[in-house]
């Protein structure tokens, strides 16, 4: 499928590429490519056409957006607490009882579930709980408070070149997540480069090559097959020739061979850390929120072995499971840094825990 794109909708081409033995690069390019990049699922990735948008980030209604992305989750779990407490003049232990099931089904998770109604029903001890309207306000309050408990946005500090590690299985949307982190940085002026370290699957690439023509940004890859810790070592070096500013690396996500995953986690972490000292400076776990409770055991299985220190929540807009979003932050003590609700290029949002939890509840 063919899409016409406004020339120079990316500004910024590299003029200087740099040659590394066993390594091809990518440069950008201002021609338009023949289709979307498309991700592991499927799924088109299409960069926002809208003529209303000048700058792609700069669209002003985002809690419009948001709550817009939401609208499945807010049926789901919000619109079931309405139904529940509707008309409550008084609360008891039956009322709590029913709302913990509809936290746990509504994938809020049993961990944090538990602890939100522990909290709830001190609250009731206490003569706070005395009506529907109030119990609805405390849950809003508790989450917000574990929301915000491990909270902080991605910062692109003083170190240069800043790598970004970009894990996640297979599926979730890790390719179209990093394009539009590409996207963010080179709108806001930073040079950025992609290293295509997942070998495995031979789409990867190509993808992401898509990815950085539209991006106006170079792309690191070797042929497929080839050692992922090899493209880090020439992405690296090509990173410092070029004094880019933000190095974001792509990897495998193949969780039938999840013992050499790991494996290859750990020497891609210390072959950056060899070359760049104290890189990665981030490494950025992306979530499929509508895969529910695996998202939390996708979380546990990375978390340590990968030293995973934020998460990406993708394909909000089309799940009902939007509570995961508590669970995986809380449980993991994680902060969450993007979610997407959206395919657009700007569907791609800073995390921020009050907004999150207002369009949540607000009708």
């Amino acid at each position: 499928m063919e899409q016409q794109e406004k020339k120079g909708f990316f500004q910024g081409v590299m003029d200087k590429i740099v040659t590394v033995a066993n390594m091809e690069v990518f440069p950008s390019s201002k021609s338009e490519p023949e289709s979307q990049p498309e991700d592991v699922d499927g799924t088109q990735s299409p960069v926002s056409e809208s003529p209303a948008i000048i700058n792609p980030f700069g669209v002003v209604d985002f809690f419009g957006k948001l709550k817009q992305g939401l609208q499945k989750t807010r049926d789901g779990l919000v619109g079931r607490i309405d139904t529940l407490l509707l008309g409550k003049k008084e609360i008891d232990a039956d009322t709590l009882e029913e709302l913990e099931e509809i936290l746990i089904t509504s994938d809020i998770g049993v961990k944090t579930t538990v602890e939100l109604i522990r909290t709830l029903e001190q609250r009731l001890g206490r003569n706070e709980l005395k009506d529907g309207e109030a119990l609805r306000l405390a849950l809003k309050e508790e989450i917000l408070a574990r929301l915000t408990a491990h909270h902080a946005r991605l910062e692109i500090g003083g170190q240069r070149p800043f790598v970004l590690l970009v894990i996640g299985v297979n599926g979730v949307g890790k390719t179209t997540t990093i394009g539009k982190l590409a996207a963010r940085f080179s709108a806001d002026g930073k040079r950025v480069l992609l290293a295509a370290a997942d070998t495995f699957r031979a789409a990867a690439a190509e993808q992401l090559v898509v990815w950085g023509e539209r991006c106006g940004v170079d792309v690191i890859r070797h042929k497929e097959g080839a050692d992922p810790s090899a493209v880090v070592f020439d992405a690296c070096k090509a990173a410092l020739a070029r004094e880019v500013d933000v190095l974001i690396v792509d990897t495998a996500g193949r969780l039938h061979t999840k013992v050499n995953l790991m494996e290859e986690m750990k020497k891609i972490r210390r072959v950056i850390g060899r070359e760049i000292p104290g890189a990665p400076h981030e490494t950025l776990l992306v979530v499929d929120a509508a895969t529910g409770q695996n998202a939390i055991s996708q979380a546990r299985l990375f978390k340590d072995a990968a030293h995973v220190s934020g998460i990406a929540l993708t394909k909000l807009d089309g799940t009902a499971k939007g509570g995961i979003v508590v669970a995986v932050s809380h449980e993991f003590a994680l902060p969450v840094r993007y979610i997407g609700v959206g395919e657009q290029i700007d569907d791609l949002r800073d995390f921020d825990p009050r907004e999150f939890t207002d369009a949540l509840f607000q009708g």
